[in-house]
């Protein structure tokens, strides 16, 4: 077992306050000439707004923003440097495609529902976009789901591919005509380099739940007519197709959440065939895939460290050409790389350091933003390894500032959603984790098996045993971290949302060592679960068969069945219309915490989807949280 200090900073008596809000950086994309870069970034009206900067220096070029009340998305730049981006008027219902050429901001199109993703033909004339015209709701099953009322399972929401003429009179919504066939929900996209079709991956009805069976298909861009090239094992990610138009390269793994991406690198022929895996066996995870004129770039996660290489490299067991502690992010990808591959810009943060974006040559990008330079660290983190089962487990510790190195402190461990996913370093700003270091809690991120950072075997070795290795690894890595910190056993929490909450469910029934439990949107009972949630696909390459040809299966990893054992007190939060996971998981459980007299609470936010997001119900549940753990733990 190794530590590594993710930064060093000096003890303080108390975590500090923010001296100003923190400046973000979103969506950011990079020129082809790879000297200017744009980004959404805060004003002084709380509004945001594109940002041109100069990669060299970050000097603010200049800002776009023609719409004071709208919110801004999707930046693309085309082959010439013109910009283009999306406009959401929510109060109108419309989103516009627009395109800055200079100083002047040109419609090119209105959509009447939601929209994402706008692409560039490679000849610059034209500008792909994925539509919902007349959206029931925001994409993606962590949203809110429409209400199950009336004759319900008839229609889903389609997000289809059209294509716009980047010079043309601007397209009226009445006028959007998508080209991708009508029954074919649209994830991912490219254009080929000849500019007459693209790759894209693709399945027949519900877009939330479909994913996990999508395939891989060739659009074509004057039809719309659909050619099938592979129907992978895997779930896929960025589809991206190579410069010579001959192949197209996909992450591709055992993903549970539609955007927690990881996997291998995966290659076939653009003709169609047999998907090849390019990167079997590495021992790190594939996060993103970035197209450019020469080649193709991949992020990844290695254990603590984030990094990128080329293709070429995907074997090696290293953690890429530059990699480092922390999380990149960019809008098309982890990172944005320039059309001939030779420089890189990407948002950099960890968890003392606010974001910052970091531009240059591949090999040696360089901060050149320094907005939040004087936001404090407000905890000292550092990464734990340690082995379990034969397994290499990674995980974060994160200490409050001044904790007195003499005495026992309490702490709460935070269970990651997924399965399919990883703690990564994020800036301590505001939020659960900064209110549990603030009221004096240790802070334990562990990445048990499940998680991506070790390779795809590792990443698939929770399979069929829900509960069962991934526990143990955390169970083991709270030991290994009570070698190494002053942690009082005695005084031991527990949370987790999504899987997480799963977890956290699970695991009071499985050891009485956590004395207060927190569980978020958790699943109590797979067998009722299956039948009741928007996304049951996502469970068949994680139990192998439904849960009505396998109903063992289900029922031995459900909490519901071993309640009699359960005797940590326990809050427990969801959304109202949570698709992802229903709000009866979070009632079934906390009614047989109720008959076994077990000490519980249950809260349901009003229009929450999977996740809390209204700024009153996060204030209540923060405050819930902390209230909850400092009863039972006692500070």
């Amino acid at each position: 077992m190794r530590l590594r200090f993710a930064a060093l900073l000096l003890a303080a008596t108390a975590t500090p306050a923010l001296a100003a809000p923190i400046h973000q950086y979103g969506g950011l994309a990079l020129a082809p000439k790879g000297d200017v870069l744009a980004t959404i970034e805060d004003n002084a009206a709380d509004h945001g707004v594109v940002t041109l900067r100069s990669v060299k220096g970050g000097k603010v070029l200049r800002t776009i923003d023609p719409c004071a009340k709208c919110g801004y998305a999707g930046l693309s730049f085309g082959p010439d440097g013109s910009l283009a981006y999306l406009a959401r008027d929510r109060a109108a219902g419309t989103v516009t495609l627009m395109v800055d050429g200079g100083r002047a901001q040109r419609p090119v199109a209105t959509v009447a529902g939601i929209a994402q993703t706008p692409r560039w033909s490679p000849d610059g004339t034209r500008i792909a976009l994925l539509v919902t015209i007349g959206a029931a709701k925001e994409a993606g099953a962590t949203q809110a789901g429409v209400r199950q009322v009336g004759e319900i399972g008839e229609h889903s929401d389609e997000q289809r591919l059209a294509v716009f003429n980047a010079t043309g009179a601007p397209v009226a919504a009445a006028a959007v005509k998508p080209l991708s066939p009508a029954d074919r929900y649209v994830y991912e996209y490219d254009w080929t380099p000849d500019g007459k079709g693209f790759v894209a991956t693709t399945a027949l009805g519900n877009g939330d739940n479909n994913w996990w069976v999508a395939t891989l298909d060739a659009i074509d861009a004057a039809t719309g007519d659909l050619r099938n090239i592979a129907r992978p094992t895997t779930q896929m990610n960025f589809p991206r197709v190579s410069p010579d138009g001959r192949s197209v390269a996909y992450i591709g793994g055992l993903m549970s959440d539609f955007g927690s991406v990881g996997g291998d690198l995966w290659t076939v022929p653009l003709a169609g065939g047999e998907p090849v895996n390019m990167s079997r066996d590495a021992k790190f995870t594939a996060t993103s895939l970035i197209a450019t004129n020469k080649g193709l770039w991949l992020t990844v996660l290695k254990g603590d460290r984030a990094g990128y290489m080329t293709p070429v490299s995907s074997n090696a067991d290293g953690a890429g050409i530059w990699s480092r502690p922390a999380s990149f992010a960019a809008g098309d990808g982890r990172a944005a790389f320039s059309a001939d591959g030779r420089t890189v810009a990407m948002v950099v943060q960890d968890f003392t350091h606010a974001p910052a974006i970091f531009a240059g040559p591949v090999g040696k990008p360089v901060q050149i933003t320094h907005d939040n330079d004087a936001a404090p660290a407000l905890a000292i983190a550092r990464s734990i390894e340690w082995k379990n089962d034969g397994f290499d487990v990674q995980g974060w510790l994160l200490a409050p500032l001044g904790a007195d190195p003499a005495a026992r402190h309490p702490m709460v461990t935070i269970v990651h959603g997924g399965p399919s996913a990883a703690n990564v370093p994020s800036y301590v700003q505001r939020g659960a984790t900064a209110d549990l270091l603030a009221a004096g809690y240790y802070v334990f991120l562990p990445n048990p098996r499940g998680s991506y950072g070790q390779g795809e075997a590792f990443t698939a070795a929770n399979k069929r045993d829900f509960g069962g290795g991934d526990l143990r690894d955390i169970l083991s890595g709270i030991d290994a971290v009570e070698r190494q910190a002053p942690i009082d056993d005695a005084r031991l929490g527990l949370t987790g949302g999504s899987y997480g909450g799963f977890m956290a469910m699970w695991a009071n029934t499985q050891t009485n060592r956590f004395k207060a439990i927190v569980a978020g949107a958790g699943l109590s009972n797979w067998v009722s679960y299956y039948g009741t949630n928007g996304i049951d696909q996502w469970m068949l390459p994680f139990f192998g068969k439904t849960m009505y040809d396998d109903p063992k299966a289900y029922e031995d990893v459900s909490a519901i069945y071993h309640m009699k054992k359960a005797k940590t007190p326990t809050f427990i939060y969801v959304g109202e219309r949570d698709i992802e996971v229903p709000p009866t998981q979070s009632i079934e459980y906390w009614h047989a915490l109720k008959d076994m007299g077990v000490e519980t609470s249950l809260v349901i936010y009003p229009e929450e989807g999977h996740g809390i997001r209204g700024p009153a119900n996060t204030a209540d549940l923060r405050k819930r949280t902390v209230a909850w753990f400092d009863k039972y733990l006692g500070r």
